[in-house]
């Protein structure tokens, strides 16, 4: 249980002494009376601690932030570096700051692997089976079946996709943690939103790790695709390889920049010169699978933003 140690008009700051600082219930709570109140809900943990992957997924966004206790008595921003300071209303940066904070440039405390995030877009009929797509990608990534589900940390439920489905449907909108079986660390997040008539949207992202002796399989990225595209529709994926711990959490200190390795679109669509792309998946429903990169070169994003560009304009005009 967590209590809230400081609030203001601005912030819900919150101490966390633990190894890995997790999405309980009670901070999702916390981060959904900040939202109504227009707060940020700041964690203060010490430099020895690690974010879960669906903590460090809310704190990427806004209204959550990771306040991390510097070895120089200072504060900083736990994803980013940047130097903090209390202003006696909430976390701010510290105006003069030309550099990263010390303890974000440490030497992380384990060694740096690979996490290979693969992140999906599909629709839902008004009686489609909501789980069946992140169970399949699962499978395709680890081998095996999801271990369980549940909306925060520790998951509530063993693996039941019809169960799931029960309660992702009974709500406007839900947002669902995942967790894998195999013999690597896989974790998903899938958001649901209601797009009437009883129609699901959906935005997967499952991410499995690997050590650094243990490359992910680049190669059969098409082939992967493919298969999860034969059993249900994609509008489209985008994969990218993010350095850091093959447990999948986060440390506050710099392990890498993220870098794209491929996007697929639904249909079969070209792509902009020097970008050719393949067709993979059913007849029925194809996608066209474009390699970006190795997901360490920085070139992978110019080709990224590129095809992004290609696609916009060649997209038909709204009647």
């Amino acid at each position: 249980m967590s209590t809230v140690d400081v609030l203001t008009d601005q912030a819900m700051v919150v101490l966390q002494d633990r190894p890995v600082i997790a999405l309980t219930g009670w901070i999702s709570e916390a981060l959904a009376d900040c939202a109504a109140s227009g707060r940020t809900l700041q964690l203060v943990s010490p430099l020895d601690a690690r974010l879960s992957l669906p903590l460090r997924a809310a704190a990427a966004g806004p209204g959550l932030q990771w306040v991390v206790r510097d070895g120089d008595g200072g504060f900083y921003e736990g994803l980013t570096g940047r130097p903090l300071y209390w202003n006696g209303a909430t976390f701010v940066p510290v105006p003069e700051a030309r550099d990263y904070a010390p303890g974000f440039t440490s030497r992380p405390t384990a060694p740096v692997g690979s996490q290979l995030s693969l992140t999906y877009q599909t629709r839902h009929g008004a009686n489609g089976d909501l789980g069946g797509p992140i169970e399949r990608l699962l499978k395709l990534l680890t081998g095996k079946a999801p271990a369980g589900w549940g909306a925060s940390e520790p998951l509530a439920h063993q693996w039941q996709s019809e169960l799931l489905t029960e309660y992702a449907r009974a709500r406007d909108g839900a947002r669902l943690l995942v967790i894998g079986d195999g013999p690597r660390p896989a974790q998903a997040i899938c958001e649901f939103s209601e797009t009437g008539g009883g129609a699901v949207f959906e935005v997967g992202t499952a991410t499995v790790g690997y050590a650094p002796q243990d490359p992910p399989p680049f190669q059969h990225l098409p082939s992967l695709v493919g298969a999860l595209a034969t059993e249900q529709p994609i509008l489209s994926l985008f994969a990218q390889l993010i350095p850091g711990r093959s447990d999948l959490t986060t440390e506050p200190r710099w392990t890498g920049a993220p870098g794209p390795l491929a996007m697929a679109v639904s249909g079969t669509v070209s792509g902009p010169a020097g970008l050719p792309g393949q067709q993979v998946g059913p007849p029925q429903a194809p996608l066209t699978f474009f390699p970006l990169g190795d997901g360490r070169s920085p070139d992978g994003w110019q080709r990224h933003r590129m095809l992004l560009e290609h696609l916009r304009s060649a997209a038909p005009s709204p009647v």
